[in-house]
């Protein structure tokens, strides 16, 4: 069934999402079974060679791993499902940032024994941002120390939800059976080979207590968002299962409750209850407005409807390059796509023919000829990139933009043989068009070729993929940190800039203070502001457009080590001009060369990417864990146990990480593992920038 032919209160656009390793693209292969799509399981890491099904690359088949989202559709008691498995590695982050952008509502995986963990506070920032509401599944029950009761505090206590239990789990570890609905109080238990047979009954004597407290708990969290569920509640009134599951969808909806089921999916246990659980209490697209902005003027903001009747407004979520050419994954927000149908792109104005319609099964393609209004669909030969605005013409509107986290990882490659240039520019081309957090760039001075991304894994990724895709083998230099300059205090200008060559001349003076933002803002917004105090005239207004630009120029390169300037505020309340001489031009210049005379003055220092580091491994190693840690300039800030394991948590410079994943391997004989993420830039020690600025003039002076 294909979801234009169900009502849109009937369609779900979902996303699953959590911490590496906790069990997402195993759920998403058992909601496919038993909602029938396929026929058998494969395991992520099968011993069948086959591998999960959403896992379609052969790299993530080789390493275990999702490296790209990918999309399907399923039907679940005459609801649609829009499916998208999203990795869990923090490398891959932009995978899970342009899924959330195009859905509607999510699942948020998590693990019982880990618990919230540093991509699930990732996640759930992303999921905050584009104001996606959740349920949360606490996946393997069945681990020694599961323990979801906890899980659901922590959601509580880590992530500000107010979370909820509406399942209580019948057993756990090796015992673990089934789940006990706290809406309806019924039992079900899971037999059969992959858990098909459920069994349902009256809730087990030995539960039944704190079921009943664990129900009270969820009423009480509805009372305080609903006054008839307060009323009845608080007069010990039954209250009847419409108007709880109404209002649990209502503020779920309003992200105001967080339902928290639980269940192994590995094991084939409480699967089926999700899905009813996101047919429940998560979104169809009637239950959402979006916004879109006017391309000519970006502070009018259109509301969006899922209407199908109102004109075209899709948005190009993602792009992959296949065997056939590009296919571009799009959400229609508003109107109705028929195959043949001409699009126009508002960020390029070309208008380009629909060929071909297509709905994904992960690497499989299934032709339909209409998407309308809350679909999530592909097409053919669409030139256009990731985050494009395609509408029918007839109201040009752009979807609000997506956030694109800075690359922190640089890498100098070149092929290593010459016959290879052409498809190594291809790979690059192609690389740099689907995944907005892949840099390419050239450094004219070196002459090399230099790519930035997430993450070492990230980039080696993109390196394997060249190889196996395009047949093209590199030479890779060491790994580069993203450094950034700024300044630490308010200091003044006053440059003018005159120059005569003959007729008319170059003039331009300006004058103001350039000032340090704080890191929180610096790293929310803008890194650069500009304002004009100026009055009466003394720079002509048509000329402040100019000065911004020679500020911002400048600012691209700083003069410690050449790397760009972060978080500066610049404020021009003076300057001079000339009937003649002045003009854009000289503007731009004087501002250029305002900025180069006062960094100096304003104590310029270098800022490098602090990651947040989590490692897990056996208690018997957390000296060497801490030892690890500390040697590279770590600051650790959480140790705890969990079971028979130590969590370590710790901000470590970036520039300190190159090979720790084989130091902590070889000195936790393999048994401890870490993942990372940026979590901000701070200033390097005194001694270090010494270090980066020699280096930086020595390779000055060799050029």
């Amino acid at each position: 069934m294909s979801t234009t032919a169900v009502a849109r209160t009937h369609v779900r656009n979902i996303g699953i999402s959590a911490h590496i390793d906790s069990g997402k693209t195993t759920l998403t292969e058992r909601i496919l079974f038993y909602t029938g799509r396929i026929a058998r399981i494969h395991d992520v890491r099968g011993k069948d060679g086959v591998g999960a099904k959403m896992d379609s690359m052969e790299l993530e088949r080789e390493r275990g791993i999702t490296i790209q989202s990918a999309a399907t559709y399923c039907d679940w008691k005459d609801h649609a499902i829009n499916l998208i498995d999203t990795p869990g590695h923090v490398d891959f982050t932009i995978e899970v940032e342009r899924a959330l952008r195009s859905l509607d509502g999510a699942i948020l995986v998590l693990c019982s024994v880990g618990g919230v963990q540093s991509q699930s506070v990732t996640v759930d920032r992303q999921m905050r941002r584009y104001k996606v509401p959740a349920i949360a599944f606490v996946n393997k029950c069945d681990r020694a120390g599961a323990n979801p009761l906890g899980v659901c505090e922590q959601l509580r206590e880590q992530l500000g939800h107010n979370s909820v239990m509406i399942q209580h789990p019948i057993g756990l570890e090796g015992n673990h059976e089934g789940i006990v609905d706290l809406i309806t109080l019924e039992a079900h238990v899971f037999k059969g080979e992959n858990g098909e047979t459920i069994e349902t009954g009256p809730v087990p004597d030995e539960l039944k207590e704190i079921c009943e407290t664990q129900r009270a708990k969820l009423l009480e969290a509805l009372a305080d968002l609903d006054d008839d569920i307060a009323e009845l509640y608080l007069e010990g009134e039954e209250v009847p299962l419409p108007k709880i599951y109404a209002a649990l969808r209502a503020a779920t909806i309003a992200r105001k409750i967080t339902p928290v089921c639980l269940g192994s999916a590995y094991k084939n246990k409480a699967v089926q209850p999700v899905l009813d659980a996101v047919l429940h209490f998560l979104p169809s697209p009637m239950d959402r407005t979006y916004k879109a902005l006017d391309p000519k003027d970006e502070s009018i903001v259109h509301e969006l409807a899922c209407d199908p009747d109102k004109p075209l407004v899709m948005l190009a979520f993602k792009l992959e390059d296949g065997q056939y050419g590009q296919l571009t994954y799009c959400r229609v927000y508003r109107g109705t796509l028929n195959k043949g149908d001409f699009i126009h792109n508002t960020a390029n104005r070309k208008k380009v023919k629909v060929g071909r319609l297509i709905q994904m099964h992960s690497d499989e393609m299934h032709d339909i000829d209409k998407a309308v209004a809350g679909d999530i669909v592909a097409l053919f030969g669409v030139d256009c990139a990731s985050g494009d605005t395609f509408t029918d013409g007839t109201e040009p509107l752009t979807m609000t933009s997506m956030h694109v986290p800075e690359a922190v990882v640089t890498l100098a490659i070149e092929p290593k043989k010459k016959n290879m240039l052409n498809n190594f520019s291809k790979a690059l081309n192609r690389f740099g068009k689907e995944d907005p957090t892949f840099k390419v760039s050239f450094d004219e001075e070196s002459s090399q070729t230099i790519i930035g991304g997430m993450g070492e894994l990230h980039l080696e990724v993109y390196i394997e993929r060249m190889k196996r895709e395009y047949n093209v083998e590199v030479e890779v230099g060491a790994p580069q940190v993203a450094y950034r300059e700024a300044i630490t205090q308010k200091a003044e200008f006053d440059y003018t800039h005159k120059k005569q060559t003959g007729g008319s001349g170059q003039y331009g003076r300006v004058c103001g203070y350039v000032e340090p933002m704080n890191l929180e803002e610096m790293e929310e917004g803008e890194p650069f502001e500009f304002s004009s105090e100026i009055t009466g005239g003394s720079i002509p207004k048509e000329y402040i457009p100019a000065c911004e630009k020679g500020f911002r120029a400048a600012t691209e390169e700083g003069q410690l080590i050449g790397h760009p300037v972060v978080g500066v505020r610049v404020v021009i309340n003076d300057g001079k001009s000339h009937a003649v001489d002045s003009s854009d031009r000289a503007f731009m210049a004087a501002a250029r060369f305002a900025f180069r005379e006062v960094y100096r003055k304003a104590k310029p220092v270098i800022l490098e990417p602090i990651m947040k580091v989590e490692v897990e491994g056996p208690e018997e190693f957390s000296g060497a864990i801490l030892g690890s840690l500390n040697k590279r300039r770590g600051m650790i800030s959480g140790n705890n146990s969990k079971g028979n394991d130590v969590i370590v948590t710790a901000n470590v410079p970036l520039a300190e990480m190159f090979g720790y994943s084989n130091d902590l391997r070889s000195s936790t004989q393999g048994k401890a593992g870490f993942t990372m993420e940026f979590a901000h830039y701070a200033p390097v020690p005194h001694s270090v920038q010494e270090e980066l600025v020699k280096e930086a003039e020595a390779k000055k002076a060799a050029k």
